[in-house]
Parts: structure tokens; C-alpha cells; sequence
């Protein structure tokens, strides 16, 4: 993580429990030569020199790396002078650049193609970073410094955004150890390596799992599955090197359709079996001794640090703050959801025994007889809509709402930049009103080996003034399965929504507009709002007529269509809700445990029992492959940031509705300059605020989900 995003550090130098080979001449000679430390060159001030990429040149790149932020660093605390905003602060920000920059490129490997050699780096460096992190933290000249500005702050002669960034300063050196005694600090640093090691474990063991297919030896295994997905098995169990087969590729992508329309229930729950035991299979690649070190260090770390639990401690900067308020409001929605979950098994019961099935409905069952009820109940097959969403069109319609919303233009400019895969695609963002370059976006559709699973947006070079002005670049990355030769991609409403997500989360990127980067960050409960709200307009007519056009026809989605699929909008919300839910509740109870001690998969069973978790369905991430959880702390005590964040999204779609379309030009443009564009340089209720005129109400969401509302709107302010 770049210096100049972190609060109050990234990677930092090496000197206290690392010893590197770093005398003066060797550092300097690798960061004169070594290509992944140069400035990137090119068009639009710079792009990400993937063509030199190499999995050698890295090591030698950070241990260089390293020493020059440690130059930078040093270069601070030999002021004499006295601390001051652009001495200090303003130094902060621009320390160990070029760290920053490898540290985008080698986190876009071991997410996009983490073969064994990033991997095995991974390893290696992570306990490397952790220690460079903590020596920043840990100077006392550097921290003094920081704290003289911040007591400078009352004489009133910084702007609002140098008081917020010198705050927020202080307040992540001291969040990160900065006060502790030395010894405290030798043993959280110690902490902190041995947990970036276990997070490289479990990200390794997942990434092994989820490395495998169920191979398909004949047409009677196909019975179910539309045209469309069988052809994209077939590609797939090609690519493995099974020709002549089909392959269910062990990622959410490829098993959530065969588990939908697979009409082989021992093949769906055998499927089934294989996702969901990724982790959990007693062999090599199990992590539930992984995650036991990880969750028994998080508990130390928090009480070394003064904090209850670990929950305490990650949720300290966020907009719920407290464990308890975040867990209210999951349990007001939990209730309704488990209701919901008995209505909807009962309505799959009732269709098997029409069918003659003496069954009960298990979570392999789910997914299969919830589209038969969907079809029952509302005349919606989900196989009528994949021809209306071909991938390139959905492409497309996004960049097409990005147009009409915030005047951003999208222009291909792939083979005009290095990329680090044939498959990635670059487009030019510009602002249509006046031409002007705004940014570059990336973009990475397909399922491949060694890449990690799921969707997720990632950031290149974040957008400044200060030192600047400079042009941010951001990336969207999915795991769609590629179709056979030939023939056009297919994707599913629900992978529609998810692409425009990912997409609301680039956007969130394109559009910021902060002076300094340390305020571009914004808290975990908040950063899901932008992309989730964005999901609302995938059905919007105007996109529905130009963009989503049958492939073969070319006809736009009939309205009796689009009307069969919002009258269905509430159909399996219990599930939906339900399955994230409970894996957002295992992961708060998790780490509020105050002394880390757990079993993870009697831990994982006795809280789905004491919450009354419907056996029908599974959670959404398991204990044993939860990245989410155990890659890093980023989501740690916080996924259940992801419903937080839809009460604001559900409260903001509100507003378009309101206003009477959801192209409003005068909403659109609060929302851009209100919610996108200020990162964190204001906080984040009060830019909710601003921007709603009220608290955001979480009977939005209820309703949205079809659950019962009233009560109180007040889903907790940021005090």
C-alpha cells in the first residue's frame, strides 16, 4: 500500500526486525535499473509498465524500494524546524512513491495471475511489508512531529482539509501502535509479521482449491443445463485439457448456474459439496488452522493496542463504529429474512411433491427449485433474460450510464498500452462536456488459473491535486466463463448487477476530486454504497432499448418481460439476504471473541445454531474460504459493511425515484460532487447528509427486500 494513501503509513523501511542486504551502493544501483521502480512513462501521465513485468525482478524492487522511502522518511525527521502541515504532513504524503507504484503492480499478479512463483513471493515479502509498515509507525521523531501538527491545529491557520488529513494522521499512527511502550511495540511488530504470513498461507490454499473442476462424462450429466452453459462447460473442460468433456470450474461463476438448472440432483449436491468444502477437506489446502492463528493474533494485536476485540479495533474509523450498532442492524434484518427463507422453502417443497419428489429440500436443492417457483409464480424463466445480456452490450450499457449520469466518455484504447494478460481491455475516460482527460480503466472479464475468484475493482494511481494534478486509473476484474469459439458470451441478470457494482466502484475512482490522497480512502461501511446504488439502473428502459437487445434478434427485452422480472424483484430475498447474513454475523460474533481462542468449525456451527440459521442455506462465504476474512484485515469485523452500505444505496435510489427518473440530472450531479467526488476530505454521514438532507432510512432497504417496515430510520451516525 502507497505511503500516500495510508493513514499514517504504507510500506515503511526495514530496520527493526528486518535486515535486508542494504548497503548504500546496492539500493541505489537496483533502483537505477531495475524497470519496475522507474516512473511510468507513456501517454496519460503514465501507465502501468506491464510488458517488464517479471516475477524476479520484484524482490530486489521492494528491498530498493524500501531503502528510498526510508530516505524519505529520514529526511523528515532530520528537520530542524519546527513541525509545520507542509513540513510534516504534506512530506507524508509524498514519501516512498515509488514503492507505491510496485506495489500496484505486484498486487495486481497475485490477484490476476498468481502462479506458484508470485505466490511463493508472496510468502516471502508479506512479513517484509508488515515489519516496513510498523517501523514508520513506530518512529518516535516521525510520530512527534505528526502530533506537534496536529497540536498546532487550534491556532487555526490550516483550511478544513489540512485539519481533517492531520487528524486522520495522528489518529492512524496511534490506531497502529504509535504510543505504546518499546516492548509493546517489538511484540505487536511481531504480530503483525507472523499475521501477513498467515494471510499468504490462506490465500494460497484457497487459491489451490479453488484450482479444480467436476468433470461432465456424458449428455445425460447436461440434463437441465440451457444451450448457452453447456457450451461454456465444454470450453472450460477444454482449457483444463479434458476434451470432449464438461468442466463446472470450482468458482461461483460456473457452479451457481449448474446448481440453478442441473436437473441431476446427485450431480448438484456433488457440485455443491466441492464449492462449499473449499478449505474444509482435511488435507494440504485445509485452513481451519490457518484461521485459528489468524483470529488468536487479531485478539492479541487489539488487546496490545487498548481495544476490547479485534471488532473494537477495525471498527474504530468506520461509520458504525460500534460492534453493537452494526450488529442491531443486522439482526433487524435477520428476523424478517429467516420468516422469508420459511415461506419460500415451503413454496419449493410443495412444487417437489407436485413432481412427485419425496425430498427435502437441501441447500443443493435451493437455487434449482427457486427458479421452478420463480416460474410457477411470476411466469419468469432466468434462461429467457441471458439472451438480452451479452457481455460486451452489458459493457457497453455501463459505460453508457456513466455517460448520462456523470458525462464521462469510455474509448477503447487496448494495443495502444502494455496490459499483463491478452484478455485485458483499456479505455480512455474522458469529460464529454469539454474533452478533457479524466482517466484510464482496465478492465479483466475471464475466469483463468491462478486467478483469484469473485469480482473486484482495484486502483492503479489514485487521483490528486496536490503535487498534480494526477489523473487516477482503476480496473474491474470478474471471472466470467468464456464461450466456445465463435459464440457470444451470456451472462445472467444477477451478473449484470454484479458488473455494474464492480463498475460503481471504478467510477467512485474516476470521479474523486480530493487535494491530497491520504483523504481518497473512505470507511469500509461506506465504500460498498457507490457501487451498490449503481446495480439499480442494469433495468432502467433507456438501457433495456439501446443495450440489451436479444444476441440473435436483436429485439430490445419486451415490457411484459421487464414487468415479469420487477413483479419477481422480492422473489428470494430471504435467501439472498440470508446467506450473506449469515456469514457477516459468524464474522462480527468471530472477532468479539476477547481471547481469540477458537475452533473455526465448531465456532462456524454454533453460531448458525444460536441464530436460528435455516439448514436450507448455506453461508455465503464459509469459515474455511472466506478471502473476505483472511487474505487481510480489510474486511475483517466488516463484512457486514456490505448491508450498511445498501441502507444508504437503497435510501440514494430513493432519491432518483423521487425525483422522477432515474437520470435526474440535478441528483445525479449531487450525488457525483457530494458522495463520489469528496473521498474522505468530509465525513461521510455528514456527506450523506448533505447530500440526502436527513439520515439515510433503512426502510428503504426492507422494503426493497420485501420485508416489513416501521420503526426508527436511524440506522446510527458516525458519533
Amino acid at each position: 500500500m502507497p505511503l500516500e494513501s495510508f493513514m499514517p503509513a504504507g510500506f515503511a523501511v526495514l530496520g527493526l526486525l528486518v535486515n535486508p542486504v542494504n548497503s548504500p551502493a546496492q539500493p541505489a544501483a537496483t533502483a537505477a535499473t531495475n524497470p519496475l521502480l522507474q516512473e511510468w512513462t507513456g501517454p496519460y501521465g503514465g501507465v502501468p509498465p506491464w510488458d517488464k513485468v517479471l516475477p524476479e525482478l520484484f524482490k530486489p524492487a521492494f528491498l530498493a524500494a524500501i531503502d528510498l522511502q526510508r530516505q524519505d522518511i529520514e529526511a523528515i525527521t532530520k528537520i530542524t524546524a519546527p513541525a509545520t502541515f507542509a513540513n510534516t504532513i504534506e512530506a507524508l504524503q509524498r514519501a516512498g512513491r515509488p514503492l507505491g507504484r510496485l506495489d500496484v503492480l505486484f498486487g495486481v499478479m497475485t490477484s490476476n495471475r498468481n502462479a506458484p512463483e508470485y505466490q511463493a513471493l508472496d510468502r516471502e515479502l508479506s512479513p517484509i511489508f508488515a515489519a516496513a509498515d510498523d517501523e514508520i509507525t513506530f518512529n518516535e521523531r516521525l510520530f512527534a512531529r505528526v502530533a506537534a501538527v496536529r497540536d498546532s491545529m487550534a491556532r487555526g491557520d490550516l483550511t478544513a482539509e489540512q485539519q481533517r488529513l492531520t487528524q486522520r494522521t495522528y489518529d492512524g499512527f496511534v490506531r497502529q501502535g504509535a504510543k505504546l511502550s518499546a516492548a509493546d511495540k517489538q511484540q505487536l511488530s511481531k504480530i503483525n509479521q507472523e499475521l501477513a504470513g498467515a494471510f499468504s498461507d490462506f490465500a494460497t490454499k484457497i487459491l489451490a482449491d479453488e484450482d479444480t473442476w467436476i468433470t461432465l462424462d456424458s449428455e445425460a450429466d447436461l440434463a437441465g443445463l440451457p444451450t448457452a452453459l453447456v457450451s461454456a462447460y465444454k470450453a472450460a473442460a477444454a482449457e483444463h485439457k479434458v476434451p470432449g468433456k464438461w468442466a463446472v470450474v470450482n468458482t461461483r461463476s460456473s457452479v451457481d448456474p449448474f446448481l440453478t438448472f442441473a436437473s441431476r440432483r446427485d450431480l448438484r449436491e456433488k457440485v455443491w459439496t466441492t464449492f462449499k468444502s473449499r478449505g474444509d477437506n482435511g488435507n494440504a489446502n485445509d485452513t481451519h488452522a490457518v484461521i485459528a492463528r489468524i483470529v488468536k493474533l487479531r485478539a492479541d494485536r487489539a488487546r496490545l493496542l487498548g481495544f476490547a476485540s479485534h471488532a473494537h479495533w477495525r471498527m474504530d474509523d468506520t461509520m458504525a463504529r460500534d460492534p453493537q450498532k452494526a450488529t442491531e442492524l443486522m439482526m433487524r434484518v435477520w428476523t424478517p429474512a429467516v420468516a422469508r427463507v420459511k415461506e419460500e422453502v415451503a413454496d419449493m417443497q410443495a412444487i417437489a411433491a407436485r413432481e412427485g419428489q419425496a425430498i427435502t429440500i437441501e441447500p443443493w436443492d435451493y437455487l434449482y427449485y427457486a427458479e421452478k417457483v420463480r416460474k410457477a409464480k411470476y411466469d419468469l424463466d432466468t434462461n429467457e433474460l441471458k439472451p438480452y445480456f451479452e457481455l460486451n452490450n452489458v459493457i457497453a450499457a455501463s459505460y453508457a450510464m456513466a455517460e448520462k449520469l456523470y458525462g464521462l466518455t469510455f474509448t477503447e484504447i487496448t494495443g495502444t498500452v502494455p496490459v499483463f494478460h491478452p484478455d485485458v481491455r483499456v479505455f480512455e475516460v474522458k469529460d464529454k462536456a469539454t474533452g478533457r482527460h479524466v482517466g484510464v480503466y482496465y478492465r479483466d472479464d475471464f475466469a483463468r488459473q491462478y486467478k483469484r475468484s469473485g469480482a473486484w475493482a482495484s486502483g492503479y494511481r489514485g487521483q490528486r491535486r496536490f503535487d498534480g494534478p494526477v489523473t487516477p486509473i482503476t480496473s474491474n476484474n470478474n471471472n466470467f466463463v468464456k464461450a466456445a469459439a465463435g459464440e457470444p458470451v451470456l451472462i445472467s441478470l444477477d451478473d449484470a448487477e454484479t458488473l455494474f457494482h464492480e463498475f460503481g466502484h471504478a467510477l467512485h475512482g474516476l470521479l474523486m476530486d480530493v487535494t491530497y490522497p491520504g483523504l481518497a480512502g473512505t470507511p469500509r461501511d461506506f465504500v460498498e454504497f457507490p457501487s451498490q446504488v449503481h446495480e439499480n439502473w442494469v433495468l432502467t428502459r433507456d438501457l433495456l432499448d439501446t443495450y440489451f437487445r436479444h444476441y440473435q434478434t436483436k429485439a430490445p427485452m419486451p415490457q411484459a418481460l421487464v414487468d415479469k422480472v420487477n413483479n419477481a424483484s422480492k422473489f428470494n430475498q430471504g435467501y439472498a439476504t440470508v446467506e450473506y447474513l449469515a456469514s457477516a454475523i459468524v464474522d462480527m460474533r468471530l472477532h468479539l471473541l476477547p481471547d481469540g481462542v477458537v475452533d473455526p468449525d465448531a465456532f462456524e456451527r454454533k453460531t448458525l445454531a444460536e441464530i436460528g440459521a435455516p439448514k436450507e442455506v448455506a453461508m455465503r462465504h464459509r469459515l474455511p474460504q472466506f478471502n473476505h476474512l483472511f487474505t487481510s484485515d480489510s474486511y475483517s469485523a466488516g463484512y457486514y459493511s456490505y448491508l450498511w452500505s445498501d441502507v444508504m444505496a437503497s435510501d440514494a435510489w430513493a432519491a432518483f425515484e423521487e425525483a422522477g427518473s432515474p437520470w435526474d440530472p440535478a441528483v445525479a450531479q449531487k450525488f457525483k460532487t457530494i458522495i463520489l467526488a469528496t473521498g474522505n476530505s468530509i465525513d461521510r454521514a455528514e456527506a450523506y447528509r448533505r447530500f440526502r438532507g436527513r439520515e439515510p432510512d433503512v426502510n428503504a432497504l426492507l422494503q426493497n427486500r420485501g420485508f416489513p417496515v416501521g420503526g426508527s430510520s436511524d440506522k446510527g451516525r458516525d458519533d
